[in-house]
């Protein structure tokens, strides 16, 4: 498959009808979710592996990871609500996903390879924290979305325990006026994706 494929694929993947401000429900856009999942997916990290997104949401990752040929996939969200869509999201675009309803403090699925987009802690201070230390703690290989003013500080959270941040790239993320505290009809954001291992 084709990073255009994959992204054209990924666009038919319906968000959060009912986005919870506390967890910080964002979609993670369809060309940057397959621009992530491609560069794994070259470096190794996706096909025929065991892939966990933590935080999975309405599924984008979990999804992109089969339709790239993951050996198997789960993905973990403590929102009910947020897995349904996951579900049919996963019916509808022909792959098997198993979707689990679970905080992320208590995941103990080992994976090869661990996508996820947590909070940035723009509600929750260090609402991310929590999913640095899970997903370190199961995988050698993590792919993270987090808010670019903030790559120092991941690096630094990450050497502490003795993992690197082996490369990151830039990206510009719109978040589009979702909340009532939204002031604006969307705001652009840098966000940094890092691989971890």
């Amino acid at each position: 498959m084709k990073r255009k494929d994959l992204e054209m694929a990924l666009q038919r993947v319906r968000g959060f009808e009912d986005p919870d401000p506390a967890l910080e429900q964002y979609m993670t856009p369809a060309s940057m979710a397959s621009e992530i999942l491609f560069d794994a997916y070259r470096n190794g990290d996706v096909f025929g592996m065991k892939v966990v997104d933590l935080g999975c949401g309405t599924g984008m990752f979990s999804i992109g990871a089969c339709l790239l040929g993951a050996g198997m996939v789960v993905g973990f969200d403590v929102s009910e609500k947020a897995l349904e869509i996951a579900r049919s999201n996963a019916i509808a675009l022909g792959v098997d996903v198993d979707f689990v309803h679970r905080d992320v403090r208590d995941v103990e699925e080992q994976a090869d390879t661990i996508f996820m987009n947590p909070p940035f802690g723009c509600q929750s201070r260090n609402a991310d924290r929590p999913f640095l230390d899970r997903a370190m703690s199961l995988s050698e290989c993590v792919y993270s979305i987090h808010m670019a003013d903030t790559l120092d500080f991941v690096k630094e959270y990450c050497g502490r325990r003795g993992r690197t941040v082996a490369s990151y790239r830039i990206y510009k993320y719109e978040i589009p006026h979702v909340f009532a505290f939204h002031t604006k009809t969307k705001k652009t954001v840098d966000v940094a994706v890092v691989n971890i291992r």
